[in-house]
C-alpha cells in the first residue's frame, strides 16, 4: 500500500510569544507530526538552547524536529548595509543605533553559532531568506529604475555585494554540509526566480544556496509552477501558506495595515492558491526524496506557516496544520490509474 511522502509540520516564526515548550505543546495539540522553531524560540540568556535541551523538548512532546528557521536574522544581516531601521525588530535594543558594520558583524557571529547548533542537531536544511543586498531602489521594482547610469551599475553592484557579504556564511554552511533555503519574495536578495538564478551564477553555483518553496509569495505574475520548476533541484524545504488578491486594490499600496493591502495572507482553505497542485508539484520536482536524503527521514515536512489579518494566529495555525494533515499528506501512487482498467489476465 502506498504511503504519504509528507507529514504536517508547523513554523514557529510567528509564535515568538511562546516558549519552546509552549510552542511544541501547541503544535502537538493541533495535530502536527513535527515542528520547526525559529531561532528566537530557542534563545536562552543571549545564546541558544543546547542541542540536548532541544532534543529533550521534542521527545517530551513526541514531535519530529523538522529543523530550525532563521529568516529574520539572515535578513537583518544582508540588509544592515542600507541603514534601514526596519531591521531593528530583529536585533537587541543595544544595537539599534550602531553602525551597519557593527550590526552586520553581530548578525554574522550569531548566525555562525546558529549554524553550528543546526549541524550538531543534524538539521542540515535552514529555512531563511537573504536581505536586501540589491538595495531598496531595485527592490521597489519600479519600471523607471535608472538602475545603470553615470558611474554606477546597481545590478552588478548588487551581485558583487551579495557575493562578498555572504561569503563567510556560505563557507561555514558548506563546511558543515548545510543548505540555506531562501524564500524568493519581494524585499529580499531574490524577488523572482531569475533573481535567484543570478545569485547562484554569481556565486559560481554554490551548492549551499537552496530554495524554500512558498507558493504564497507568487503573487506578482510568476506562478509557483514557473518559479519552482525552474529551480526544482535546489528546493530543499517547503512552506505552506495561502493568500488572496483583493480586486481593484493597488498591489504596491504603501500601508502597513494588512486589512487594507491588496495581497493578504489567509487561512489555507480559502485562499487563491491551489495547494493540492502545489504539493503535487513538490513531488514532481523531487523534493520529498531530496529532503529525506539530506535529513535522513522517512517523510518530508510540509511546514505550515499560516498568517491572517482577521483570524487569531493560533486559530489560523491550528486550521493550517489540520488542512495539511487531511488534504496534502495523501498516499502517493507509483502506478498509473490506467493499470487497473480492462480485464484481468
Amino acid at each position: 500500500m502506498s504511503q504519504p511522502v509528507f507529514h504536517p509540520s508547523l513554523e514557529g516564526a510567528q509564535h515568538g510569544d511562546k516558549t519552546l515548550d509552549q510552542f511544541l505543546a501547541f503544535a502537538k495539540a493541533a495535530g502536527a507530526a513535527g515542528a520547526q522553531p525559529s531561532n528566537y524560540i530557542i534563545e536562552k540568556n543571549a545564546d541558544f538552547y543546547s542541542a540536548q535541551e532541544i532534543r529533550d523538548a521534542f521527545e517530551k512532546h513526541e514531535l519530529q524536529l523538522d529543523g530550525l528557521s532563521c529568516h529574520c536574522l539572515f535578513w537583518a544581516h544582508t540588509t544592515a548595509w542600507t541603514g534601514s531601521p526596519t531591521i531593528r525588530p530583529f536585533l537587541p535594543k543595544a544595537l539599534w543605533y550602531e553602525s551597519p558594520e557593527k550590526i552586520e558583524a553581530w548578525c554574522e557571529d550569531t548566525i555562525f553559532r546558529f549554524l553550528d547548533l543546526c549541524a550538531e542537531l543534524q538539521m542540515y536544511i535552514i529555512p531563511m531568506f537573504w536581505g536586501v543586498s540589491c538595495g531598496f531602489e531595485m527592490a521597489t521594482g519600479y519600471p523607471f529604475g535608472f538602475f545603470k547610469g553615470p558611474g554606477y551599475d546597481l545590478e552588478q553592484e548588487a551581485l558583487d555585494r551579495f557575493v562578498s557579504k555572504t561569503q563567510a556564511i556560505r563557507t561555514r554552511a558548506n563546511e558543515l554540509g548545510l543548505y540555506l533555503g531562501h524564500e524568493i519574495h519581494p524585499n529580499s536578495a531574490a524577488m523572482c526566480v531569475e533573481d535567484f538564478q543570478a545569485l547562484v551564477q554569481a556565486c559560481d553555483g554554490d551548492q549551499c544556496l537552496g530554495v524554500t518553496a512558498d507558493p504564497s509569495h507568487c503573487w506578482e505574475n510568476e506562478s509557483f509552477e514557473t518559479r519552482f520548476e525552474a529551480v526544482g533541484d535546489r528546493v530543499v524545504s517547503a512552506a505552506v501558506k495561502n493568500f488572496v488578491i483583493r480586486p481593484g486594490v493597488a498591489l504596491r499600496k504603501m500601508t502597513g495595515d494588512w486589512r487594507r493591502r491588496a495581497m493578504q495572507f489567509v487561512d489555507l482553505p480559502s485562499g487563491d492558491m491551489n495547494l493540492t497542485r502545489f504539493t503535487e508539484l513538490l513531488i514532481q520536482i523531487g523534493f520529498p526524496e531530496r529532503y529525506c536524503r539530506i535529513m535522513g527521514t522517512q517523510t518530508a515536512a510540509l511546514v505550515t506557516e499560516a498568517e491572517s489579518a482577521y483570524r487569531t494566529l493560533d486559530a489560523t495555525s491550528a486550521n493550517a496544520v489540520a488542512y495539511a494533515r487531511d488534504h496534502l499528506c495523501f498516499p502517493v501512487t507509483n502506478i498509473s490509474f490506467e493499470d487497473g482498467m480492462g480485464a484481468a489476465s
